[in-house]
């Protein structure tokens, strides 16, 4: 197969949001475990891992620590999965900003597949095959399938009717899912919104990760595990990435591992962090659609997550004449006239020419812990004076932009 086939690397996004203040339970469990200086396995130790697998568990998908593993990151976590197997990887169009370069940096070919009208995160079926009959045309070998039901690029949870679809054309083609469930417990209505994982409807070829980065943890504090099947190439595969993991010296801190192992148990303050986290990104994601709506601005209804995709095609004309004719010049107007980043679609795998963006919630709450905090305690917390002057900002320069 030729060089180049697949995407282009995706370039580098604008500095990182800002999360939700550090849970001080969590600091405090981190202070105490300073002081562990032994090195913790490759792979994860077994207090870490037997917690990954009560975890899972929770979650109707039981596990033994032997087919569990922990890593320093998500990003080198999926790097020596994709490295651990020959063949190339496909990814939905849009998705998250590092899977592509991931798969560079693993020697793989990254091949884009659009996604269904009703959500992100997973791929359109037909498009699937379409695809992966075209790379095995062009002498290729399809190996991995990268998916997210509950998408941080575009806020949705994919309805179980579409992932199943996926998940018997992926098995029809013997692709091996990689399943990012980092997102899963961050629902804004989790009785109102169904999760269905693939690891669920098929449970001998997919590999689970999760990133608890951002979500179990603070942002800031790297960590990640990936369950692995008990069948077909499940030990394999595993053997494998703890190999890579060995060369790349992604073992989890040992510090960071002990609280990572905590975190995992899910005690009452992370439960009730979690659920404050996703009802208060469920208000802000809703009142941002809103507005985004009224400027014209199509979006998909925002279920999990910080995050939003908003579609500007329909005013392709009023922006083409300020001179934004891409997501690369629409990224450099937003960025500027909201005082914060705002990546193009570019970053996400779509084409350049696509006017799109990817909006974050967290940072309408206000620059410091303390606005963060009164914003995850407020009953109301658009009623706070800093999110609704912040609000109005954001609507004002997407009406500015529709010509309003």
């Amino acid at each position: 197969m030729q060089k180049g086939k697949g995407s282009p690397a995706a370039p580098a996004l604008p500095a990182a949001e800002h999360g939700l203040p550090v849970l001080p339970e969590l600091a405090a469990r981190l202070a105490e475990a300073a002081g562990r200086s032994g090195p913790e396995p490759v792979g994860g130790g077994t207090e870490l891992r037997e917690a990954a697998c009560r975890y899972w568990a929770r979650r109707g998908l039981p596990v033994g620590p032997e087919r569990v593993v922990a890593a320093s990151a998500a990003q080198p976590l999926l790097m020596a999965l994709l490295a651990a197997a020959g063949g190339e990887v496909l990814f939905t169009r849009p998705c998250a900003a590092w899977y592509v370069p991931v798969s560079r940096l693993a020697g793989r070919f990254a091949y884009p597949v659009p996604v269904p009208a009703e959500c992100g995160g997973v791929p359109d079926p037909f498009a699937l095959l379409e695809t992966v009959r075209r790379i095995r045309a062009e002498g290729g070998r399809p190996r991995f399938l990268v998916l997210s039901v509950a998408d941080d690029t575009t806020g949705t949870v994919a309805p179980p009717e579409i992932l199943h679809e996926v998940c018997e054309a992926a098995a029809a083609e013997e692709l091996t899912v990689i399943s990012d469930e980092t997102w899963r417990d961050t629902r804004h209505d989790p009785h109102g919104t169904v999760y269905v994982g693939p690891a669920e409807m098929r449970p001998d070829n997919v590999v689970v990760l999760t990133d608890l980065a951002g979500t179990l943890l603070p942002a800031g504090w790297p960590a990640a595990v990936a369950r692995f099947p008990e069948n077909g190439p499940g030990a394999v595969l595993r053997t494998r990435v703890l190999s890579v993991l060995t060369a790349l010296r992604a073992e989890p801190a040992p510090p960071l591992a002990a609280v990572t192992a905590w975190a995992l148990t899910e005690p009452k303050p992370v439960r009730n962090r979690i659920t404050a986290a996703g009802r208060l990104y469920g208000i802000l994601a809703g009142a941002a659609r809103e507005r985004l709506s009224a400027a014209g601005v199509l979006c998909r209804p925002p279920q999990t997550g910080p995050h939003l995709y908003a579609d500007l095609g329909e005013l392709r004309e009023p922006l083409a004449a300020r001179g934004i004719t891409d997501s690369v010049e629409l990224e450099a107007h937003l960025t500027e006239a909201l005082g914060r980043p705002v990546p193009g679609s570019h970053h996400f795998g779509d084409e350049p020419d696509a006017l799109r963006v990817r909006l974050a919630t967290p940072p309408l709450l206000g620059p410091t812990d303390e606005q963060r905090q009164r914003a995850l305690d407020a009953r109301d917390p658009l009623a706070l004076p800093d999110v609704a002057e912040a609000l109005s900002t954001f609507g004002s320069a997407f009406s500015e932009l529709a010509g309003g």
